[in-house]
């Protein structure tokens, strides 16, 4: 574990000193693309007959990540909770009914419409992939990743309240779309199909029981921070909270992201504003921006490796490429449209729905739900067309969303 440890941070640790030295373009960004870019030069170069050992080593490498266990059980937890310490939580409370709309129902209707989109249009690019399967992809690539969103919007310049819209929604709709796909898998594997109340009760279970529980652990930890003035004892707690705290979520069975989101914003609020001392807040903000973009660096350079394991038939390719486009067009009727049609109730800037649209970022968390199917060829499909949209997402979306940005708001 030590050397798979380290051999994950000594890439990462490179890879980031060289994009930041030569390439100069967001660390998520720079770091994942150098990632696919050596990879598949280590494949072109295998397939020559050089360079065999070295593919061989980012192979096994790879293979002995459980890259679905590491970021859903380890991972996420700490990035979530680094990604709302930071949310203002007065600003957010003002726009509570955009992105919770946003974060529940544009997640469910976009799973329905990614799902039967997907049904309808793979036939064309000569693959039959079921229903269920077509749902499930809806399922894990509607969410928008918190990561890579929160990641690239800090260099996208994008307006305040477009900013906070964006993050909410996005750090919310991570935990309901795990919920959705977790009861999609549920009827794949039992073969049953619950009935409506059942789904609701499971639904409500699982995010309900996340948000109450978060709110019980971001209130303790905040009446435990508010009792001591050590700011090395205070930076543990916060710790202790997310690791411990994630893990009970998950003996308890509601949502654990959703819950450390909750936290997050207790901990970064009412924590910060009346528990903690100039230092503290200080040294806290310090480590957990650290945790972040160490976390968040290592995360794409695995997303980035992880093609050397996913395998590309001629039909997948063509279907990546359809997914792309359905992804798109199903972020835009159920996002970016109701946001155009309702701008001035939403109190958004105009041309945010084109930045909603195109800012729908889609990483590492995808990724992982797709890797967690039972395995098969379907499976294979579901990860094949998932790795196409995250890098594509990434790569022209991420590296564009700045130029979208300023076009959109500016009338452009």
């Amino acid at each position: 574990m030590l050397d798979i440890a380290a051999a994950c941070l000594v890439i990462t640790a490179l890879l980031a000193y060289l994009n930041h030295r030569f390439v100069g373009m967001p660390t998520t960004v720079g770091v994942m693309a150098a990632a696919l870019a050596i990879s598949l030069a280590l494949v072109g170069l295998d397939a020559l007959g050089v360079a065999h050992a070295l593919r061989q080593y980012e192979e096994s490498l790879l293979r002995s990540i459980d890259f679905s266990d590491v970021l859903m059980q380890g991972m996420l937890s700490l990035l979530l909770f680094a990604g709302a310490l930071h949310v203002d939580l007065s600003e957010l409370r003002a726009y509570r009914w955009p992105v919770g709309a946003l974060a529940v129902l544009g997640t469910l209707i976009s799973t329905l419409a990614v799902g039967y989109g997907m049904w309808v249009a793979l036939p064309f690019a000569g693959l039959d992939l079921p229903l269920m399967y077509c749902l499930l992809f809806g399922a894990l690539i509607s969410p928008t990743d918190p990561i890579a969103v929160m990641g690239i919007l800090k260099s996208a310049g994008a307006p305040k309240e477009l900013e906070l819209v964006i993050a909410g929604e996005s750090l919310f709709n991570d935990g309901v779309g795990v919920v959705i796909f977790s009861l999609l898998l549920g009827m794949l594997v039992s073969g049953l199909a619950p009935t409506p109340g059942q789904g609701f009760e499971l639904l409500l279970h699982e995010a309900g029981g996340g948000l109450l529980f978060g709110l019980a652990l971001g209130y303790v930890s905040f009446l435990l921070l508010k009792s001591v003035d050590n700011y090395q004892v205070e930076v543990l707690l916060t710790l202790a909270s997310v690791t411990g705290g994630y893990a009970l979520a998950n003996k308890l069975h509601v949502s654990g992201p959703l819950a450390m989101v909750v936290a997050g914003l207790i901990i970064g609020n009412h924590g910060r504003a009346l528990a903690m001392s100039d230092t503290t807040r200080r040294y806290l903000d310090m480590f957990w921006e650290l945790v972040d973009e160490i976390l968040n660096a290592t995360l794409f350079v695995l997303i980035g490796m992880e093609v050397l394991l996913v395998a590309f038939s001629a039909h997948e390719l063509v279907a990546a490429a359809v997914a792309v486009v359905v992804t798109l067009l199903a972020r835009l009727f159920t996002v970016g449209v109701p946001v155009r049609l309702l701008r001035r109730h939403v109190r958004l800037p105009r041309g945010s729905w084109k930045v909603l649209t195109w800012g729908g970022l889609r990483g590492g968390i995808s990724v992982a739900l797709a890797l967690s199917l039972p395995a098969g060829a379907e499976r294979d499909t579901v990860v094949a067309l998932t790795y196409g949209v995250v890098v594509f997402s990434i790569l022209v979306q991420g590296l564009s969303i700045g130029i979208v940005t300023r076009n959109a708001i500016t009338g452009r």
